[in-house]
């Protein structure tokens, strides 16, 4: 499934994981300020604020799985299969999104979480699929600038906005209760553990580095949620633009999904096809792949803005290695 993080430095940094079993050929995508940005419902955007992110395009058209704008915000859907629901029919007192339009529509408009907030007040979020093949994503999503994050899960009852402290979001279950069972683990720490379990029995802690003793190892999103939000909390880097990127791969590496491990279809397995760190202040859009772990880096701010066309970049998937001799 997927992991998404934030983390803050002297600048501020968003990115996820794509964990899935086969890629849709995914590429780094700015989508300028002039791009005409078409929605089903909601009229023709022609001047906008710009956005970087990773998209499938179809059509001419993105379609964004993370991005941030040229304002900080950022903005990624992950999957939320059995629980996401949207509206069937359009509303005369909403602005009537469809669900692959919602983070352009979000990111296009907004500069902060604050606008983002009003924004999903008067959605009516749309189960229109994009076209007949390809039917509407059950997806949550995570919304985060430097002072703030927040989660929109669309559901049976209606949309909701929650606040987001741990800065993390994984897959199902609703995010009310991945964060109630972060309460499980209120025990870990970082330091080596001490005997809390007996003052009768003689334990001890018999290695080195057995800090976060105890913190789930396995694939589920409820334990990658415990992992990314345990390893985010507890994250030391320098503020420099190399230690700060470092350190948020390392965040979401605890994470990772290697091939074999997680078997969805016999023969087929999830695998992090791509992983992705963006400076948000600085539109800076750092990326790995599942084969080729060189940090590669597309910079929106040296792209022209203003222009109305997309800009494209297949992402680097071959391994490159640096022979020393």
């Amino acid at each position: 499934m997927c992991t998404a993080a934030t983390y803050q430095t002297s600048d501020f940094y968003f990115g996820r994981t794509l964990d899935y079993e086969s890629s849709y050929g995914e590429e780094i995508v700015i989508l300028p300020r002039k791009y005409k940005l078409p929605f089903l419902h909601m009229g023709v955007s022609e001047q906008h604020y710009a956005i970087i992110g990773t998209a499938h395009i179809a059509n001419g058209y993105p379609l964004f799985y993370d991005a941030v704008n040229e304002k900080g915000l950022c903005m990624a859907g992950l999957n939320f299969v059995g629980n996401a629901c949207y509206a069937a029919r359009t509303a005369d007192d909403s602005d009537n999104v469809a669900q692959y339009e919602f983070i352009p529509w979000i990111l296009s408009q907004c500069a902060d979480t604050a606008e983002a907030r009003a924004f999903i007040q008067r959605l009516n979020l749309l189960d229109t699929p994009f076209h007949a093949q390809m039917p509407a994503a059950q997806l949550h999503w995570i919304i985060a600038d430097k002072n703030q994050t927040i989660t929109v899960e669309s559901m049976a009852d209606g949309i909701h906005v929650y606040e987001n402290p741990a800065g993390v979001l994984t897959n199902n279950p609703p995010f009310p209760e991945q964060m109630f069972r972060l309460n499980d683990y209120m025990h870990l720490s970082p330091k080596q553990p001490q005997n809390h379990f007996s003052t009768e029995l003689p334990l001890r802690s018999y290695s080195r580095g057995m800090g976060a003793l105890g913190l789930p190892g396995d694939l589920s999103s409820q334990s990658r949620f415990v992992r990314a939000a345990f390893v985010r909390a507890n994250s030391v880097s320098g503020n420099s633009e190399t230690e700060s990127v470092s350190q948020f791969f390392h965040i979401l590496g605890a994470v990772d999904q290697q091939r074999g491990c997680c078997e969805v279809k016999d023969g087929q397995y999830e695998i992090t096809i791509y992983t992705s760190c963006c400076n948000a202040d600085k539109g800076i859009y750092y990326y790995t792949t599942y084969n080729n772990h060189q940090i590669s880096a597309v910079h929106m701010h040296h792209e022209n803005l203003d222009s109305s066309q997309l800009v494209c970049c297949p992402m680097q998937t071959k391994e490159q290695i640096c022979h020393q001799n």
